[in-house]
């Protein structure tokens, strides 16, 4: 058994996945974009699952990106019809399994509905200790840093801060995903080696893991196998590997 191989005291706190794969998968099937996109709820109940008895803290989902507004019109709105009854549907199971739900994103492009399901389904979950599950919808990576800095320039102009005073640790506590650790370990799925605008300040010393298998098909396996790659690697954030033996010295 796979997961029997993953060191528990050596898990990544956050994992994020780009889900990728579905339009593929359904073509595949001989049907509709959206079809995939379906079945790739089950995969996204399986890691989200799978995460929370591991004792994974964090699990971003790349769920819709601001880029996905340009596709066909029909496809978006059947993706946020699909959003909202999803939401709608798989609270118990987030409850059931002690998960907490977030988002990350640029919530005024949702529309109404989807705002109003995820809303309550946050404020349903939200004492749950045992994992946060964070959505990102209508989110991309630039975006969000633009969004910091504008609001950083703002505090600089009205003289709440001096120039001077920007630092990493600034950008980083006005940016969406503030409240949660960098995620250790990136995953996508389908084949694609891209990062597609996503987490791109947080991930800076993320391992990537990329993976053939289509996102309707990822299972828990296929998670573990992401996690016991990420525990063979060797993280050295800029340090060589025998500075790394000193310090464990």
């Amino acid at each position: 058994m796979l997961k029997e191989q993953i060191n528990l005291k050596k898990l990544p706190r956050h994992i994020a996945i780009i889900m990728d794969g579905n339009g593929r998968w359904a073509k595949g099937q001989g049907k509709f974009r959206i079809f995939g996109h379906q079945n790739g709820v089950i995969s996204v109940r399986e890691v989200a699952e799978g995460c929370a008895e591991l004792g994974v803290e964090c699990l971003t989902l790349y769920a819709f990106s601001t880029e996905n507004w340009s596709r066909p019109k029909h496809e978006v709105s059947a993706l946020m019809s699909l959003l909202v009854k999803t939401i709608r549907t798989e609270t118990k199971t987030l409850m059931d399994n002690g998960i907490k739900l977030d988002a990350i994103g640029d919530r005024n492009m949702l529309p109404k509905d989807c705002i109003s399901e995820l809303d309550e389904a946050m404020e349903i979950t939200k004492a749950n200790k045992r994992m946060t599950l964070i959505l990102a919808l209508s989110y991309s990576a630039k975006w969000d840093i633009v969004n910091a800095t504008k609001q950083i320039a703002a505090k600089a102009k009205n003289n709440e801060i001096s120039v001077e005073d920007i630092d990493e640790t600034m950008i980083n506590n006005t940016l969406t995903t503030y409240k949660y650790p960098h995620p250790e370990l990136m995953v996508r799925t389908s084949g694609e080696q891209r990062i597609s605008n996503f987490l791109l300040w947080e991930i800076a010393y993320s391992e990537l893991y990329f993976t053939d298998v289509l996102w309707p098909d990822f299972r828990k396996e296929d998670l573990y196998k992401a996690i016991i790659d990420f525990q063979n690697r060797e993280r050295r954030f800029g340090k060589t590997s025998e500075q790394l033996s000193e310090i464990k010295k």
